[in-house]
């Protein structure tokens, strides 16, 4: 310690003068302390934390002299300091049959002991913090003199998303909620109603008002929560937003001390975060949330009120005037000239209890309907139960909407299954399709399904997106396309499918909180379950300890989870009828997947879908798939799932048709053993943007007939072994930046019927001569200046058709959806 204080006065002599007032405070506590026994207990602990503290005395010293740190930062530490080594002084007079000085000086020596340490934990956490927000900024700073944007992350953005078109009777709330905002002092507020109410509406268009847009700026958040309120993924996702980063934390502690130090770095303007969703339970994280910063304000949206906010809004069902205006604006019924009888839309109207969802739901199910069909609701809904006051009776209200017709019995199933994926997440079409394909024998190539998803989105039951404006030039590609649902419909969904006994539905969804395991399957009398489709969300904190489930009869298995790490249950390998197994990450990082050894035991799994996972090696105990016949990797990491591998690919996959690649940014060069799958008639490879090479054993793939490799921006050339893909029908290597080139041989792909190549900016050459010889080539989608290479190719390709895609300027592709 000697030695330590002697460098720290040492270095004094440069201008630390907060190291001087450490060493002169130690040095005083260690002479007075071996002199005055009256005080010698509380100065060896007050020594005794000044030797613990040396080190932390030292770092501080050093970040404030290396990163230019005013010593103004450190003031009342110094303050504290010198008062103690006076104090200390001040001791060694006085008496000892004085006893009452004894006690107030030994009180003062505590209170400034524990001041020090106090400080000094909590400075230097602090300047940690802040030295990442430093790094952060330089990184922005970067960014904004290449001038390049911050890539963010679909999904992870914290954005405001835009109101919808039409919406009636929020003027009120939105005046109120406004008039809260626009005060002067910090705001804590909450919007509270029923599910369906429209509190999300609401806060979409308050984000819109010019006045709030004045006031807070660029600086309004907006977090969807849902069931969990988990601290440390909502401010991963603010810092990824500010910053393009998002560190990890050790516990909701330091998340929040972080999110306090952004909040206080970003500036001093008015700051909004909007926390939409919040259920019931959250409230000690809600708390944690509210932050000592300035100007910093929050509006939370729940079903429940929270009394610690200073203000709450209760959000009122639509009166009946605007609650007619609404259902007759989705059922397209014209004022003044509808067939339908007033008094019959109001009993609808009372029906649907005034909830903007439940009208929307019931104006567009009964659209272009008969007199008969809104007679026959009506009465429904006037023997029905009052859904003014609770969200279940909601539930009865939408559940009563669902009127299906006899051949639209597969449609009602398909909006039942929406409920198999994680709350206020977007579920991907391909999966959707993956499952339909099995449980309903729906067109494996996705039309049947995308039909079906129009249909549920056309009555308001879901929302099928579309991301791609040239997607009406690709047949068959849904890999960007993704469905969204509202939670109350999601609920609605769910309450559907749990009617009945466990072990005789149909699908089974099982919500695990924690390791909490349902009871049913616990049981030692356990009994099989009826269910075909099967889906188990478990939380952060599962251990992936599972119970011994018997489904005999599951064909489609739906994982969604959240842990670091995650096994497999072990139950599946006596899942003989499984087709379909979708492996889903809702976490921030991805997690590690391991036992897939249940897999090989199934004689009929077809297609597996993992999202978001690292895969470990597969080699290692090779996994034997035999029946499998698609594969599709979602944000994956699997640059060491084939390092190193035993087996053939062709043994491990013989049957295997279909691999889909997407957003999985460790792959740099696809791995040859792939090419030995023979009967592979599918590759997709899209927004990989590491990939830079692929493997000229490519050229195996003799019953390949679509290669897509969308948005695989280091891509520089193909090899030319693809002249072997004597059967290939579709090459698509649309946004491709780097390929300069089209293969020299590419005419001997005599069956290529389509080529996609918009936005391949680097291919600035003519094409190959050779291209003359594709005769069956009757579609090229190119951008304007590529298009003019194929003009003399047209002149010998009579049936050829040359479209220019429509340009888009959108470059949400280059990133994560």
């Amino acid at each position: 310690m000697e030695g330590l204080a002697a460098a720290i006065v040492g270095r004094a002599a440069l201008g630390a003068v907060f190291g001087k007032a450490f060493a002169e405070l130690y040095d005083t506590v260690k002479d007075v302390g071996s002199k005055v026994v009256m005080f010698k207990s509380v100065l060896i602990s007050f020594k005794s934390n000044l030797d613990l503290l040396a080190p932390v005395v030292e770092e501080i010293r050093r970040l404030n002299q290396e990163l230019n740190r005013p010593e103004e930062e450190t003031n009342s530490l110094i303050k504290d300091m010198n008062d103690a080594e006076h104090l200390i002084r001040t001791c060694s007079e006085i008496q000892d049959w004085n006893k009452l000085f004894q006690a107030f000086y030994v009180k003062k020596l505590t209170d400034l002991d524990k001041a020090i340490v106090r400080f000094c934990k909590v400075h230097m956490q602090a300047q940690n913090r802040r030295d990442l927000l430093q790094i952060l900024e330089q990184l922005k700073s970067i960014r904004e003199e290449k001038k390049s944007p911050i890539m963010k992350i679909h999904g992870l953005s914290c954005s405001v998303p835009g109101p919808p078109d039409f919406t009636v009777g929020l003027d009120e709330p939105l005046k109120e909620l406004k008039m809260q905002l626009l005060k002067e002092k910090q705001q804590q507020l909450v919007l509270t109603a029923p599910g369906g109410c429209g509190k999300t509406t609401l806060v979409k268009m308050l984000c819109q008002d010019e006045q709030i847009k004045c006031k807070f700026k660029n600086k309004i958040f907006f977090v969807t929560i849902s069931k969990t309120l988990n601290l440390m993924i909502i401010v991963q996702r603010l810092f990824h937003h500010i910053s393009g980063k998002a560190p990890e934390f050790q516990c909701d502690e330091d998340a929040i001390n972080q999110l306090r130090e952004l909040m206080t770095q970003i500036g001093s303007n008015p700051i909004l975060l909007i926390l939409d969703d919040v259920w019931s339970g959250s409230e000690f994280r809600l708390e944690m949330l509210k932050l000592n910063v300035p100007n910093f304000n929050i509006l939370v949206t729940s079903r429940t009120t929270f009394p610690g906010f200073s203000f709450t809004y209760n959000l009122k069902p639509l009166n009946d005037e605007d609650a007619m205006t609404l259902l007759r604006h989705f059922a397209s019924l014209q004022d003044g000239i509808s067939h339908i009888p007033d008094e019959v839309i109001k009993k609808i109207v009372r029906g649907s209890g005034g909830f903007p969802l439940a009208l929307s739901v019931n104006g567009r199910s009964l659209c272009g309907k008969p007199v008969e069909a809104w007679d026959s609701r009506a009465r429904k809904f006037s023997i029905g139960h009052s859904i003014l006051d609770y969200s279940s009776d909601l539930l009865e209200c939408l559940r009563k909407s669902l009127e299906f017709s006899d051949h639209e019995v597969v449609l009602k199933e398909c909006f039942m299954d929406l409920g198999s994926f994680h709350e206020d997440q977007r579920i991907p079409v391909l999966a959707l399709i993956d499952m339909w394909a099995e449980l309903y024998k729906l067109d494996e190539d996705g039309i049947d399904a995308i039909a079906n998803l129009y249909e549920l989105t056309t009555r308001n039951l879901a929302n099928l997106v579309m991301t791609r404006k040239d997607a009406s030039e690709i047949n068959n590609y849904y890999n960007e396309d993704y469905v969204s649902q509202h939670d109350l419909l999601r609920e609605l969904a769910i309450f559907e499918s749990r009617q009945g006994p466990e072990g005789q539905r149909q699908r089974l969804f099982m919500d695990i909180s924690g390791n909490s395991l349902p009871s049913w399957c616990t049981g030692q009398d356990q009994q099989p379950i009826n269910a075909r489709l099967l889906s188990i969300s478990t939380d952060e904190s599962f251990l992936s300890t599972w119970c011994n489930i018997q489904a005999p009869k599951v064909e489609v298995l739906v994982l969604n989870f959240q842990t670091q790490n995650y096994s497999l249950p072990e139950f599946v390998d006596k899942m003989d009828n499984l087709k379909v197994l979708i492996a889903t990450n809702y976490g921030f990082f991805p997690t590690e997947l391991r036992n897939f050894q249940p897999l090989m035991s199934l004689p009929n799994l077809k297609t597996i879908r993992l999202e978001k996972v690292s895969i470990p090696s597969l080699c290692k105990a090779p996994v034997l798939l035999k029946s499998l016949k698609k594969i599709s990797l979602f944000m994956c990491n699997i640059g060491q799932a084939f390092e190193n591998c035993t087996i053939q690919a062709s043994d491990a996959l013989p049957n295997l048709m279909e691999i889909n690649i997407d957003y999985c940014n460790d792959l740099v060069e696809l791995p040859a053993v792939l090419c030995d799958v023979i009967p592979l008639k599918i590759l997709i490879i899209t927004n990989c943007h590491q990939l830079s090479t692929l493997p000229k054993e490519i050229g195996k793939l003799e019953s390949l007939e679509v290669l897509r490799l969308r948005s695989c921006t280091d891509l520089s050339e193909l090899p030319e072994s693809i002249r072997s893909l004597k059967k290939l029908r579709i090459l698509d290597i649309s946004d491709c930046l780097s390929i300069r080139h089209l293969p020299k041989n590419i005419g001997e792909l005599r069956k290529l019927g389509e080529i996609h190549m918009k936005g391949c900016l680097s291919l600035r050459n003519e094409l190959p001569p050779s291209t003359t010889n594709l005769e069956q080539l009757k579609l090229v989608i190119c951008d304007e200046e590529r298009a003019k290479f194929w003009e003399p190719i047209k002149e010998i390709l009579t049936n050829l058709e040359v479209k220019v895609a429509e340009k888009d300027i959108n470059l949400a592709w280059l990133f994560k959806p």
